[in-house]
């Protein structure tokens, strides 16, 4: 559930932050004031995207910030994600700055815009104002049918095998492609693999052994100049060590005239410890170090091995291992290619788990079909539809990710006619009532726990829109619903209601303000709506018939 929502600089928002209830909560206001901006916010929040243009002019970045009480389902994400904080709410907060960078967090945590949308859709559910448009696209009817009938599971599971057979296909087909040339191919592979399995080149060998060989045929110049080390610092009559030593000896005798010299004593102190320590280094350094001369024999003739594969392959002497395994991966990968009628077994066992899964879900879809048109039919009746039908019909289609099946609604308007498709018979009001019936019914099949109506009450008015409001509050009892609306009859049905207004501010831009309004207040605002901006005695009178109500 939606908890507050804070808004930084965004469009015409200045700065904005609210508190949400559960319930039916109403969010109205003139046209323009900016009441689909706050949805669009808390899209952005949840990583809806977004570009400089969002950024309130005059300003360097936009903030949004979203606390929810997370489900079940969301804490689980959150777990697997390492993102649950100690008081178990969430908070999502993204910004964009004037240049379009964004950022995106949750519970503090730095995320991806992709894990941001993944969470965002298991948090809200948003039905725009523009739904009645998709509704007469096939493939937005078919996804509507599925989140009816809780379908995405078997959708899921019917795209993975389709994915699975499709490949099959493809390997059997280049199998078939590749048989003339095959042979060839195998040939000049095999001739590869025989050719470095005899070298057998390691990961990173070339950079070791180069490294190696240069400490080798350097180890007589190392020997010697360690050995002229240890004798400068600590063997000669005149060595470092002894003459710090004697410094060290004199400006003792002195430190207690003054007692300045006494830092100075420590630090010589610390520098006999260290050049101490540089003699043992440089000693153990020496009983380790030889002249192998077998040794820095058989790394030149390493070396040399991998340079000479290396000309011969036409390539760097560091990619020889990759060569190497890439050339045995495609030679076994072509040998299993050669096998068709394995392959052909492959494409018929993934074609058959295909057509198992699409046959379920075809299944479950006419299942959900029956009780979606029951329920749009039944819906229909209560928004002046009286008589009026509506079928969700399957048709068979080419396999494809999707299954095997196409979905077409159809609406008969009033009794006695048989139903068409919707798109040929549907008035832009009665399209615009089947959609809010549909988003209605479609809602209370979604286990999101908001959702938000973004003024899908276009279109309708009087009993219809009284009836909108007591289904948008009968879901209200179940979810955190939200509402922008321009109705009085939906708003006047509201749990909690937020005017909008937009203001200039004192440097003369637009500013969008939101409050809370108390009885009062909403008597006055479900008024306005009613009667545009003179309010009368009259208005308000029904205005609080309806709040009444």
């Amino acid at each position: 559930m939606l908890l507050s929502l804070s808004i930084r600089n965004f469009v015409i928002v200045e700065s904005l932050e609210l508190d949400f209830a559960p319930g039916f909560t109403v969010l109205s206001g003139e046209t323009g004031a900016g009441k689909s901006i706050l949805i669009d916010a808390l899209l952005l929040a949840l990583g809806e995207r977004g570009d400089a243009d969002v950024v309130r002019e005059g300003t360097q970045r936009a903030e949004i910030a979203a606390e929810f009480r997370p489900g079940e389902l969301v804490q689980q994400w959150l777990a697997q994600n390492d993102l649950t904080s100690d008081d178990g709410l969430l908070l999502a907060r993204r910004t964009i700055d004037a240049s379009g960078r964004s950022k995106s967090f949750v519970n503090g945590s730095a995320v991806t815009l992709s894990q941001l949308r993944e969470l965002g859709e298991n948090l809200i559910d948003v039905h725009g104002q523009h739904a009645h448009q998709s509704l007469l696209r096939p493939a937005s009817q078919l996804q509507l049918l599925d989140e009816h009938g809780v379908l995405a599971t078997h959708r899921r599971a019917a795209a993975e095998v389709f994915a699975a057979w499709k490949s099959a296909q493809r390997a059997r087909e280049e199998s078939e492609a590749m048989a003339a040339s095959a042979l060839t191919e195998q040939e000049r592979l095999r001739w590869i693999v025989d050719e470095l399995d005899a070298l057998a080149p390691q990961p990173r060998e070339w950079e070791e052994i180069s490294v190696e060989h240069k400490r080798l045929s350097h180890a007589a110049g190392l020997l010697e100049g360690a050995r002229a080390a240890i004798d400068t610092l600590s063997d000669d009559d005149t060595s470092a060590l002894s003459q710090v030593a004697a410094v060290h000896a004199r400006l003792t005798q002195l430190a207690p005239y003054d007692e300045r010299i006494a830092p100075i004593v420590e630090l010589l102190d610390t520098a006999q410890i260290q050049l101490d320590e540089a003699v043992s280094a440089l000693t153990r350094y020496l009983d380790r170090t030889d002249l192998d001369e077998s040794r820095l024999a058989a790394v030149d003739a390493r070396l040399s091995a991998l340079h000479t594969a290396a000309r011969k392959f036409k390539a760097a002497p560091e990619a020889l291992t990759e060569i190497w395994q890439d050339a045995k991966n495609k030679l076994q990968a072509l040998s299993a290619a050669g096998d068709l009628e394995a392959l052909r077994a492959r494409e018929t066992s993934a074609r058959g788990l295909y057509d198992k899964a699409a046959q379920e879900l075809s299944k479950k879809r006419k299942k959900a079909a029956q009780q979606m048109s029951a329920e749009v039919t039944r819906a229909m009746q209560d928004l002046s539809m009286s008589g009026g039908r509506f079928d969700s019909q399957l048709g068979g289609v080419e396999p494809s990710a999707y299954g095997i099946d196409k979905v077409e609604f159809l609406v008969a308007g009033h009794a006695g006619v048989s139903p068409k498709p919707l798109a040929r018979v549907a008035s832009g009001g009665e399209l615009a009532r089947i959609s809010l019936a549909i988003s209605v019914i479609a809602a209370t099949a979604t286990p999101v726990a908001t959702l938000i109506f973004d003024e899908v009450d276009a279109g309708i008015g009087g009993a219809v829109a009284d009836t909108v409001g007591r289904l948008l509050k009968q879901l209200g009892q179940n979810r955190q619903v939200l509402a922008v609306t321009h109705l009085p009859q939906v708003a006047a049905h509201g749990d909690q209601h937020y005017r909008v207004t937009k203001e200039d501010s004192a440097d003369g831009r637009p500013v969008s303000r939101m409050i809370q309004l108390d009885r009062k207040t909403r008597v006055e605002e479900v008024a306005r709506m009613l009667g545009g901006q003179e309010i009368t005695d009259t208005t308000r009178k029904h205005a609080r018939e309806l709040l009444a109500g």
